[in-house]
């Protein structure tokens, strides 16, 4: 357990937020970088892996707050930290803590103009270059004209930016003069979005790669911030839109939870039911996909054709397909539909010959076995590090499902097996998530004849008012851990409200397990990732 007193005693500066739903310690600026490192590194804390990072405007300061999680005890605690200087604001960076961190502190750059001293690479990620403000600062006017929607495209830069502690200004060259630079995306069908990596090559053999996001950033988080509760319900659908259902959840999770509603047993069914299907149409889109990219396009159709019937499924209870506009606070907005349980039986017999079809199309595959195996190797240190959660986490030997550590819906009443493999290279990404079908159809199998009487929804106020705090609850999305942070100051709309991506980390890992492979792996890397780029761009 954390040591508070230890803490205060050790670093006097930094008070402890009283009425806060977790441990929230607040740290003047000069003993923030040392008790990151201190939560992380010390014995009775090990807080190793930062879960979420948000740039907060707290009206006479500006800084952010980090929520930690020990992955040996399951511990979280949240850190915060700000300076009262708007004009210059510097903190120091925790990047060489959590790598994690360096996408995460370019992004509060991006929106808050908050420098981080120390930061290797401080330049703007998802806005162009020459954008006029920071956006999610309370004082930034949207309605002026000085962003102007503009055609011309945005310069490149070749320099990197960071910040001394003294507040001084430093550039460094991204890449050597000699280096050849190459783009991959932002119009490529092997980054499956919007996406664009610049990279360096010798020969085939990639040296450097440089992420560069935004081409599909929307404002949500933004946007948000002037809509009520159930209005920001339809923005969780379109960030990942492969999850979700499982997106929504969370969103509605964290506010019940803030609330303190209780949902009836049967919601709990049904949102649990819902989010399995999702999971089994998003992987098989993945296999469909991977399959394709890496060159087997039989397989695409194969996956393809199994996906329909799960879309099938779910469109005759939700209405929709890709788009899931079924959980709303307090329940889901119709009960099920009389053939659900039915053909979700007949889709349980039906899928396990296909997955063994698969395994004699692809994962048996020698092309494949090649282009994968020992490819992209993630250590479980590096997942922890970088944030990387989900099936790609899992492949690394990282136990880290949702689903098992912090358990919702009705996770807790079914038995399920957590895909975990040790290897951590593309292979054994990919082979998690084909083994997560067949869990998923447990878990289908287990709940699907047993879902209680009882109501669908329960009634709430048409104008909800969160108390006044920070709240924060996630889920296991197809991807990773997805979740939702709310800081309310009892309005009915959030103060602050931050999407925790599950796409975002696997993005920010590419560069790592890119280096030193070749051209054709990468498209194998960030296939096996599977990230989806409008959650990353959010």
């Amino acid at each position: 357990m954390i040591g508070i007193d230890k803490i205060i005693a050790r670093f006097p500066g930094t008070r402890v937020e009283e009425g806060a739903a977790l441990p929230t310690l607040v740290a003047p600026p000069g003993e923030y970088r040392a008790l990151a490192g201190f939560l992380r590194d010390d014995e009775g804390a090990r807080f190793d892996y930062l879960a979420c990072m948000t740039g907060v405007d707290g009206g006479e300061w500006l800084g952010v707050v980090l929520l930690l999680e020990s992955t040996t005890s399951g511990e979280r605690v949240y850190l915060q930290t700000g300076t009262t200087d708007r004009e210059r604001p510097l903190l120091p960076t925790v990047s060489d803590l959590w790598e994690t961190a360096n996408l995460n502190e370019r992004e509060v750059y991006d929106y808050f103009g908050i420098r981080f001293a120390g930061h290797p690479d401080t330049r703007r990620l998802f806005l162009r270059n020459d954008w006029v403000g920071y956006p999610l600062r309370k004082d930034y006017d949207a309605d002026a004209l000085v962003n102007p929607v503009r055609l011309e495209s945005d310069e490149t830069p070749d320099d990197t930016r960071s910040w001394r502690e003294d507040g001084g200004e430093e550039a460094h060259a991204l890449f050597d003069d000699e280096e050849y630079v190459v783009n991959i995306g932002p119009q490529h069908p092997a980054t499956h979005g919007v996406l664009r990596f610049r990279v360096a090559l010798e020969g085939e053999i990639v040296k450097k790669v440089d992420v560069h996001c935004g081409y599909i950033h929307r404002g949500i988080e933004k946007m948000c911030e002037s809509l009520t509760y159930p209005q920001m319900l339809p923005m969780t659908d379109r960030l990942d839109y492969l999850a979700a259902h499982q997106h929504r959840h969370a969103l509605c999770l964290c506010v019940e939870e803030a609330l303190q509603m209780e949902v009836p047993e049967r919601v709990k069914y049904i949102r649990t039911i819902m989010d399995e299907l999702n999971r089994l149409s998003s992987h098989l889109l993945f296999w469909s996909t991977l399959c394709m990219d890496l060159g087997a396009l039989t397989a695409f159709f194969y996956g393809f054709r199994d996906r329909e019937k799960v879309l099938d499924i779910m469109e005759e209870t939700t209405g929709g397909r890709l788009i899931q506009h079924y959980n709303v606070i307090g329940g889901v907005t119709d009960d099920i539909h009389p053939n659900l349980a039915r053909r979700v039986k007949e889709f349980i017999k039906y899928l396990p010959p296909m997955l063994k079809e698969y395994d004699e199309v692809f994962t048996g595959n020698v092309i494949a076995r090649e282009r994968m195996t020992g490819v992209g190797v993630l250590s479980r240190a590096d997942a922890i590090s970088y944030g990387v959660t989900g099936p790609s986490g899992r492949a690394s030997g990282w136990a880290c499902d949702v689903r098992k550590r912090r358990p919702y819906g009705v996770y807790d009443k079914v038995d399920f097996k957590e895909i975990v493999h040790e290897e951590g290279d593309s292979f054994h990404r990919y082979l998690t998530r084909v083994e997560e079908i067949t869990e998923s159809l447990r878990i289908l199998e287990q709940l699907v004849d047993n879902v209680p009487p009882g109501e669908f929804a329960v009634k709430t106020k048409p104008v909800i008012k969160l108390p006044e705090g920070r709240y924060f609850k996630s889920v296991e999305g197809s991807r990773g851990e997805f979740g939702v942070y709310i800081e309310s100051r009892g309005e009915k709309t959030p103060y602050r409200l931050k999407f925790r991506s599950t796409s975002f980390p696997l993005v920010s890992v590419v560069p790592l397990l890119a280096r030193g492979s070749k051209i054709a792996d990468l498209i194998a890397i960030g296939g096996t990732l599977d990230y989806i780029v409008p959650d990353v761009d959010r």
